[in-house]
């Protein structure tokens, strides 16, 4: 049965045209929403992709009567289903969680390239057992994590909200088992923060043992939600990529 795009794509800011696609995949917790800033910033710059899509999980916004994902790979075959058989090129943009649902959806799918943020690699995945904490508990570790980044966390009540979604998602995240020595036969281009205390530089960098094809790797002043700060660098930088795989 093929899969509306409708139920997990949203769309901020059209191009004209039916060229490259990048698509946006969120952080635990996050929504299709948290990528407007940067849609907007690509929709004001010459240049960049035809379309900017993110993809909305079940269980949040508008989905938000919907069950959860029991886990990664569940949401990677409901989102690869939606993405196949177009006839679009199309480049995966991942951060945190969300870079490691478009690596498992590109081994699916093929993207022209896949950008990974603020995640580490499959090969240094950790797990974890955040998801078990109390409440309080939870909340304390997800303000930590944001720490002066992201202002959502500083509403307690907005936070309440949504720790259901942070819930499962971290679930999902932390009992996560990478298949060993996957690869994707597409380029990799990893980002992220200096100051990210949940993942080193060199569990960045382990991408490229996750790529047959070339990978480069690019670091920003900031924290885990570092991308908040620095949209225009982050469009300067994948700008000439997209262009250039658009006109391919």
């Amino acid at each position: 049965m093929t899969v509306p795009e409708s139920s997990w794509l949203r769309t901020f800011h059209d191009r004209p045209g039916d060229g490259h696609r990048l698509v946006c995949f969120p952080h635990a917790g996050g929504s299709a929403s948290y990528f407007y800033p940067l849609a907007k910033a690509f929709a004001a710059e010459p240049g960049g992709p035809a379309e900017v899509v993110a993809v909305q999980y079940p269980g949040r916004q508008d989905r938000r009567a919907e069950p959860f994902a029991a886990g990664i790979e569940e949401l990677a075959e409901k989102i690869a289903a939606v993405l196949a058989g177009g006839d679009r090129p199309m480049t995966f943009f991942g951060h945190s969680m969300g870079a490691t649902i478009a690596f498992e959806v590109a081994r699916r799918v093929p993207p022209a390239a896949l950008v990974v943020s603020g995640r580490a690699a499959p090969s240094a995945h950790r797990g974890g057992t955040s998801h078990l904490l109390g409440d309080d508990q939870l909340i304390r570790e997800v303000r930590a994590l944001a720490g002066t980044d992201a202002t959502l966390f500083g509403d307690d009540e907005l936070l309440r909200m949504v720790l259901p979604a942070i819930r499962a998602d971290y679930r999902a995240v932390e009992t996560y088992e990478p298949t060993p020595g996957a690869a994707v036969d597409v380029p990799i281009v990893a980002l992220t923060g200096t100051e990210d205390p949940r993942v080193t530089v060199a569990e960045i960098a382990a991408w490229e043992q996750h790529t047959r094809r070339e990978f480069t790797l690019h670091t920003f002043r900031g924290g885990h939600f570092y991308l908040d700060h620095h949209r225009t660098g982050i469009v300067a930088l994948l700008r000439p990529g997209l262009r250039e795989r658009a006109a391919a």
